[in-house]
């Protein structure tokens, strides 16, 4: 399956979010994401958003290299994340979606950003999608459209969290945990998924909304 790996600005990568790259993945780089993509040994393909935060010395490394690149004006109504996931959906055959950003020095990322990153994974273009993830900083999510099935990649009592960010959920299933669930309703204004931990192969499934699944 094609995997297209959009990598946004924030900071260095971690080994967590390079480790879910594939080898023979199409990147995609987010405005100041190229810089980050180049420091971490990546060799984008694409760079695309307002080039308001991209490095000179990273335009170069574009333009020498013949980057696909795509600049839109500053004043505009999609984040430089949400225009590169658009670019990621016409990779020919794309069955797999991977948004990657790291943390500034002081270990943090703008929340803002980050929420606005997530809701967007949420957008119903994805849901034909095989696998929808993101490695923010060292923290993993995974989006399960609705009627979506995962096995998580966790270990006996690594925790994990459920949260109903985009709306409600319903017909959720969780499996191979401490807290089993079966046909339950989640909500974004309750911790009821919050800080479960695998017991063994921990499968979850959502029939309707969005899931977010989070691993720390």
């Amino acid at each position: 399956m094609v995997q297209a790996v959009v990598v946004i600005g924030g900071g260095a990568l971690s080994t967590r979010a390079l480790e879910a790259i594939r080898d023979d993945a199409v990147i995609i780089a987010a405005d100041s994401g190229l810089d980050h993509a180049v420091e971490a040994g990546l060799r984008p393909t694409v760079l695309v958003g307002d080039l308001d935060s991209i490095s000179a010395s990273g335009r170069m490394w574009a333009y020498a290299r013949e980057v696909e690149i795509h600049e839109h004006p500053a004043d505009k109504d999609a984040t430089d994340t949400e225009i590169a996931i658009e670019r990621a959906l016409q990779v020919p055959d794309v069955r797999q979606l991977l948004v990657i950003g790291g943390v500034d020095a002081a270990g943090e990322r703008r929340l803002d950003h980050q929420l606005a990153t997530i809701l967007a994974l949420g957008h119903a273009s994805l849901a034909e999608l095989g696998s929808v993830r993101a490695v923010l900083g060292s923290t993993a999510l995974s989006m399960l459209h609705p009627g979506r099935r995962s096995v998580l990649d966790v270990e006996p009592g690594q925790t994990f969290s459920l949260l109903a960010l985009h709306g409600p959920c319903g017909g959720v299933q969780v499996t191979g945990a401490r807290w089993p669930l079966h046909d339950a309703t989640l909500t974004g204004t309750e911790a009821r998924g919050m800080s479960n931990e695998a017991t063994d192969r921990t499968e979850v499934h959502v029939a309707s909304g969005v899931l977010t699944v989070v691993v720390p």
